[in-house]
């Protein structure tokens, strides 16, 4: 059994949505991202989330550009970054790690290499947040070859066709978008999943976990009452900056939030 299966198998017992955190690999610098990453499991973090720092994050907003800029401005590369995960998959066996990147840096170290290295550093899981659903069966094998699962994207306008695709080809779990646009901090989410979380669980896809603009703990219980299994934040932590004991706090508060009301079974 994954360690995503294992982790949602675990809270639904506990009747609580999955949490999840998401911070830019080596932002500011390598030995503070260490710091940053302990910190989100300290603060409870169910699952963790990771970028690696590119050039042009299109499914990326302000904050989390920033946070790519900081680290490639801080010489930080990919193999960096694997040993970042490396060094965090020793400390925290147990915890789920994905990755999101974009195709290039996958072109340019070879795609096989790039996903066995990924799951020789101890990751999970992989979202390529360039590549479309109809591109993915390649990606899939490859990731599977690797031993990783292959995270993929879908919205509530997703049409059924593509929702097969993505059950077929995806693990882990299905990231769902909360709201159009990129990623980013926002006072209002678009809740209106009850089609898409249907459609998921008929394909027979993994479970949904809501991002892009999961900012405050009332979000996060908000999001987890529409239906969804987890949530993931990533830009309200990324902001954050170096402050670890913020990052300890707010982690926390989010978490919290994940109780389900009244003992209730997420669907």
């Amino acid at each position: 059994m994954s360690r995503y299966a294992q982790m949602f198998q675990r809270l639904h017992q506990r009747a609580e949505g999955a949490f999840g955190g998401f911070l830019m690999l080596g932002d500011p610098d390598v030995a503070t991202s260490v710091t940053l990453l302990d910190a989100v499991v300290e603060g409870g973090a169910d699952m963790v989330e990771v970028g690696i720092p590119f050039s042009d994050p299109v499914a990326d907003g302000p904050v989390i550009q920033a946070a790519a800029d900081r680290a490639l401005r801080a010489g930080v590369r990919v193999d960096d970054c694997f040993g970042l995960i490396r060094q965090f998959r020793a400390k925290h066996p147990a915890v789920p790690v994905g990755i999101l990147t974009y195709a290039n840096l996958l072109a340019a170290r070879g795609r096989d290499k790039f996903m066995a290295d990924a799951a020789g550093a101890g990751a999970d899981s992989i979202l390529v947040a360039d590549v479309p659903s109809i591109e993915a069966a390649p990606y899939a094998a490859a990731a599977q070859a690797a031993g990783l699962e292959l995270v993929m994207i879908a919205a509530p306008n997703t049409p059924e066709p593509v929702i097969r695709r993505i059950a077929e080809l995806s693990g882990g779990y299905t990231y769902c978008v909360a709201r159009a646009g990129v990623t980013g901090t926002s006072a209002a989410l678009a809740l209106d999943h009850d089609r898409l979380f249907a459609m998921l669980a008929e394909a027979g896809a993994p479970p949904p976990v809501l991002g892009f603009g999961i900012s405050y703990p009332d979000q996060v219980a908000e999001a987890l009452a529409s239906g969804t299994a987890g949530v993931i934040a990533g830009s309200a932590l990324v902001k954050l900056g170096a402050d670890a004991r913020a990052l300890v706090q707010l982690v926390s508060a989010m978490k919290r939030a994940t109780a389900l009301p009244n003992g209730e079974r997420e669907r």
